[in-house]
């Protein structure tokens, strides 16, 4: 057990979930954080942030030694294998579900309950219980079941023990089982099912039938599976909004303040997620998450960048006072002022959302189309105007590039959905002015000196890994003579070695932050994409093998990786880092089966 000024390593941690609220269960035995009953609720435990203050819910034997976490196959439910001197414990950890739930469908399928079930395998332990929600809590009842009400939350739980609590140590031999049962949705009631073990089982068949219909004919199909699992326990069920991560304030820089609140739900990220899952065989959640963005997103006026799980904007970012942050990296912030910026990009992302939907038989009414329309309008003239970017740089804006493809595809995409389902609008005008949008953007952000497309239209730009999303996106494609002077350009300039690439270099690219950040795992995904496109499949073969080697144990992603050791930076998982990962894979499944990459000239809009 190898700690960091006293905390694990992020990677030494595994997500559990119901689809409302999530945890990560750390190889000590701990849950260092969190939130229920939603994802973006007030952290109930949060010691990843700070381990003196923020509260954890620890199940471990005493001195440890020694630990590895696996999942059962095709479940969200994660099996924590313990040894000390003198024995083993088996620590299974899951978010209870239904037994008749269909996770492909809208609903709550959670029960809202933890289940907690340690087992002595060999030997015999000193077994630890401690449950710290932050802030502390009070107890009431026992020995077998207690009500636990959290003062700073105002919040009350139910706690139930199959063996008496009278202390927080248990012994335990071999063959001895402690099962635990958190629960909130109704902790006065009577308490979860009496066989924790029932509950366990039903719940594996839930997710065993679910995660039956992901598509494996891709490269590395386990990990594939993983991640369709991973992004289901991002997935808000209610409604089919999809968190970026489960955490916030992971920090991107150990000791720097790049830490934000990831537990949102990023209009830029449905686009990227939507043509991911319906690609593996979950055509369900991508029409939920449609759905969402285009009728629970509120975005009368102006579109929003993020929102929360209901489509509202989220609350303000505040910085917390008390939690010193994961290894000391303050601040840990709550909210995310990013939700107030103007990025142009979000025009293109929902008229992406919008196409992709009428492509699988989605329907728009009328008051719907007028409001795309309308999007479609005002990026028209957007495109010129300084925003903040898809990087969500905190100076004054500048006219990035990404945003002004993004209004290309904002124009394209309503031109086409115009045509398609014969819908009133400037289909003709759209087309035209999508297509000189792209012309612009080829001479405009091209620096000849550098060789490449650059950051922003004008002069003066430097290099950024968000061009390489251009193909994806149908705006320049991947083997047109630029693209590829870009691709190699960012490959060079860009690259931190192993396959992994920076976003962006902040002495050049200034974001108001300047501090150092890790490689962003999506750009080298995206890389990956671009290599294919261009015809180099055996190096994109080879560099999306290297990029899967970086998954922990698990198969979790994590935002960032720091080059030079190797650790996990930034909020964990990360949605996005997963999305990359299945979109190569299906990318590269392509050509194995004789077809022609997606993103080459020949292969768009067929």
């Amino acid at each position: 057990m190898h700690r960091h000024e006293g905390y694990l390593p992020i990677a030494e941690h595994g997500l559990i979930g119901d689809g409302r609220g999530s945890a990560l269960v750390g190889h000590d035995g701990a849950i260092t954080f969190m939130c229920v009953p939603r994802f973006d609720s007030p952290p109930l435990f949060c010691a990843l942030l700070d381990r003196h203050r923020g509260g954890r819910f620890l199940v471990a034997p005493r001195d440890l030694r020694h630990s590895f976490q696996r999942y059962v196959e095709d479940t969200a439910v994660l099996v924590t294998y313990m040894r000390t001197l003198t024995g083993i414990v088996e620590l299974t950890d899951a978010f209870a579900l239904h037994p008749a739930a269909r996770l492909e469908e809208s609903g709550r399928p959670g029960a809202g309950v933890l289940l907690r079930t340690a087992r002595v395998t060999h030997g015999e332990v000193d077994l630890d219980v401690t449950l710290h929600p932050r802030g502390g809590a009070h107890l009431t009842g026992g020995p077998y079941r207690w009500r636990v009400d959290c003062a700073q939350r105002r919040f009350s739980l139910g706690l139930t023990c199959s063996h008496p609590l009278t202390g927080s140590t248990l012994h335990m031999r071999a063959g001895e089982r402690l099962s635990l049962t958190l629960d909130w949705e109704q902790p006065f009631g009577p308490g979860p099912p009496d066989d924790a073990q029932t509950a366990l089982a039903q719940t594996e068949r839930v997710w065993r039938r679910w995660s039956s219909r992901v598509v494996t004919a891709v490269p590395q199909p386990p990990l594939v599976r993983r991640s369709a699992i991973t992004l289901k326990l991002l997935d808000h069920m209610d409604n089919g909004a999809i968190v970026a991560a489960p955490t916030s304030s992971l920090p991107e820089c150990i000791n720097g303040t790049r830490n934000w609140d990831y537990r949102y739900t990023w209009v830029r990220d449905a686009a990227y997620t939507v043509f991911a899952l319906r690609r593996i065989g979950l055509p369900q959640e991508a029409g939920r998450f449609l759905r969402w963005a285009l009728n629970t997103a509120q975005w009368q006026d102006r579109p929003r960048v993020l929102y929360d799980v209901d489509g509202h904007a989220p609350a303000p970012e505040t910085i917390d006072p008390e939690l010193s942050g994961y290894r000391a990296s303050a601040p840990v912030r709550w909210g995310n002022a990013a939700s107030g910026q103007i990025q142009h990009d979000v025009y293109g992302e929902i008229l992406d959302c919008a196409f992709q939907w009428s492509a699988t038989g989605g329907t728009l009414a009328p008051e719907l189309w007028e409001r795309l329309a309308g999007l479609a309008h005002k990026a028209r003239t957007a495109w010129n105007t300084p925003d903040h970017g898809i990087w969500e740089v905190r100076t004054p804006g500048r006219p990035f590039t990404y945003s002004a493809a993004m209004c290309q595809v904002a124009l394209d995409r309503a031109a086409r959905l115009s045509r398609r389902l014969d819908l009133p609008g400037e289909a003709v005008t759209w087309a035209k002015e999508a297509r000189r949008l792209t012309e612009h953007i080829l001479n405009a952000a091209w620096d000849a000196e550098a060789g490449a497309l650059t950051e922003h239209l004008g002069a003066g730009g430097a290099l950024d890994s968000s061009l390489l999303a251009l193909p994806l996106r149908r705006v320049v494609p991947a083997d047109h003579p630029r693209m590829v002077a870009t691709t190699r350009a960012i490959s060079e300039r860009l690259g931190a070695g192993g396959g992994l690439l920076y976003r962006y270099l902040p002495e050049h690219s200034p974001d108001g932050i300047g501090q150092p950040e890790g490689a962003f795992l999506l750009c080298s995904f995206w890389l990956v994409d671009n290599l294919v496109g261009q015809g180099r499949v055996e190096e994109a073969h080879e560099l999306f093998d290297q990029l899967c080697s970086y998954a922990n144990d698990l198969g979790l992603l994590p935002e960032q990786i720091d080059p030079a050791t190797g650790i996990f930076l930034g909020n964990f998982p990360q949605g996005l880092s997963h999305v990359g990962l299945v979109s190569s894979a299906i990318v590269l499944g392509r050509t194995l089966h004789g077809a022609r990459p997606e993103l080459s000239t020949q292969a768009w809009f067929g």
